[in-house]
């Protein structure tokens, strides 16, 4: 599973931007036939992404394209025109139901048959964005194709009547609710967007915050933004360093038959274990050791 802590969105129209994008070494780089492209643009964003797919060389960072969504009338389109460039993986946005997943899903599968790759290479990430989505979320997060949930606090203030603020509150049980569903079935959790994207310390504190939500990874729609939001999902070298030396305690504790310990000043039990482990996680997904 690809590291995505910063999820680079590109209108899938400007094929300028597109390649523009891949200097930003953005983990993620999600060119958008959705919301970046107005309604009269949506034919030339496909192939303007279909060609971008499969002429373009993304390096390190993987590759997604976002289709409109279900029940839109482009979405049939939309993915069978990106699907044989063989991106890394569709998003499906402002999905409410696990048979809008499993729509998107059979698409994929029948691409990977007719064209020889193999079934669940090309894989999901879905949008959470509105009241009724969060009431589907276990059914959604099922789907054995998903690799993430993307959550859209901006749809989701505006589908229940939310005013947006920045300190977010009136988005933070669900922000909460998309890590606890994608972490209880091995998802990653892709936090909001910080729209003010001039405001490079609103983006670190988002970042942060999320961070420590749980959330492995961040929207992003400006590349001043990558950089940031990259930072605030590595670990910092004291916090791998401390991490790295409570695990190798834990490790030399067990074998001698001992459980719960003292290591400065704290009592070490499984929770602090497990958390130090994420940590090391995490700096490994970022290519730190």
């Amino acid at each position: 599973m690809h590291s995505r802590r910063s999820l680079l969105y590109v209108p899938g129209d400007d094929r300028h931007k597109i390649e523009k994008a891949l200097t930003f070494g953005a983990d993620c780089i999600c060119l958008d036939m959705e919301d970046g492209v107005a309604q009269n643009r949506k034919a030339e964003a496909r192939r303007t992404v279909a060609a971008a797919l499969r002429e373009l060389a993304f390096g390190a960072s993987e590759k997604l394209a976002r289709i409109n969504p279900v029940g839109s009338g482009w979405e049939k389109e939309d993915i069978e025109s990106a699907l044989p460039s063989r991106p890394d993986g569709i998003v499906l946005p402002k999905v409410e139901s696990l048979e809008q997943v499993q729509w998107a899903s059979e698409k994929i599968e029948a691409a990977e048959l007719a064209n020889g790759w193999p079934v669940n290479s090309i894989r999901m990430l879905v949008g959470i964005e509105t009241a009724k989505a969060m009431l589907a979320l276990k059914e959604i997060a099922s789907h054995p194709r998903l690799d993430g949930l993307i959550f859209g606090g901006e749809d989701y203030a505006a589908s229940v009547g939310a005013v947006r603020t920045a300190e977010a509150w009136e988005v933070f049980t669900v922000r909460s609710l998309v890590v606890m569903h994608a972490k209880a079935f091995g998802l990653q959790a892709i936090d909001m967007v910080t729209v003010d994207y001039r405001d490079l310390d609103r983006v670190r504190r988002e970042a942060a915050f999320g961070a420590q939500l749980g959330c492995t990874g961040k929207q992003v729609i400006h590349p001043a933004q990558v950089g940031p939001v990259q930072e605030a999902f590595t670990p910092d070298d004291e916090a791998i360093a401390k991490a790295r030396r409570l695990v190798e305690a834990f490790e030399a504790h067990q074998k001698e038959g001992r459980g719960a310990f003292g290591l400065d000043g704290q009592m070490i039990d499984m929770p602090l274990v497990k958390s130090a482990q994420n940590v090391l996680e995490r700096a490994k997904a970022a290519g730190k050791r």
